[in-house]
């Protein structure tokens, strides 16, 4: 890794993510028992766990970005709850309808094959699991389309393999999760190209 990705994108990617620390705060505090966070990051979603999730499990295949998440964890309470291991959303190491909860936060525009992960977190869930997602994802208005397909060959090299143009709900829906509470919507905070949200909790039947 490049000291861009293993230093200075992680500031940038919190300082760019502070216009939804209210919804990643809403999504994450609705997990509850063993809870599998994909893609943690610098641990920026770690405060937001309440004591309903009993014991968190988080995988980030970046290295640097895993030190820095532990040190985010030790500054939680019950730290002994967080559980991190480097790893890859499209093979995850661990059993079948292990979860009770998977967190997926602004993770799937990043990884490579999106359908595997989603298939991952699927197989990984326990049946009537729950998959609590914030996604920024492909718009359904045409100008914002144009924009980001314009966009996306210049911006993921920018955003360390960040897509502005998948459309994570089909993704979900074809790896047979149900949308649930989950719906699209637009973020009044956030660039058009950006703004464009997955939000909310889908149902592994």
């Amino acid at each position: 890794m490049s000291l861009y990705e293993d230093r200075l994108f992680p500031v940038l990617l919190d300082w760019a993510t502070r216009p939804v620390y209210r919804d990643r705060a809403r999504i994450v505090g609705q997990a509850h028992g063993r809870v599998l966070e994909l893609g943690v990051g610098t641990g920026s979603n770690f405060a937001f766990y309440g004591d309903s999730a009993t014991e968190i499990h988080g995988i980030e295949p970046v290295e640097a970005m895993l030190d820095m998440a532990r040190e985010a964890a030790d500054q939680c309470p019950h730290p002994g709850r967080f559980i991190l291991r480097t790893g890859d959303a499209q093979q995850l190491p661990y059993p079948d309808h292990h979860f009770d909860t998977v967190v997926a936060c602004l993770v799937f525009c990043t990884i490579p094959d999106p359908r595997q992960a989603a298939a991952e977190a699927f197989r990984v869930l326990k049946p009537g699991g729950t998959l609590l997602a914030l996604e920024h994802v492909l718009s359904d208005r045409r100008w914002v389309q144009r924009l980001q397909k314009g966009m996306n060959p210049a911006w993921k090299h920018l955003a360390c393999g960040c897509q502005l143009t998948r459309d994570t709900a089909s993704i979900f829906r074809e790896a047979g999760f149900r949308l649930h509470k989950a719906s699209h919507r637009r973020h009044p905070k956030l660039p058009a190209f950006a703004g464009e949200l997955l939000d909310g909790a889908l149902l592994r039947p």
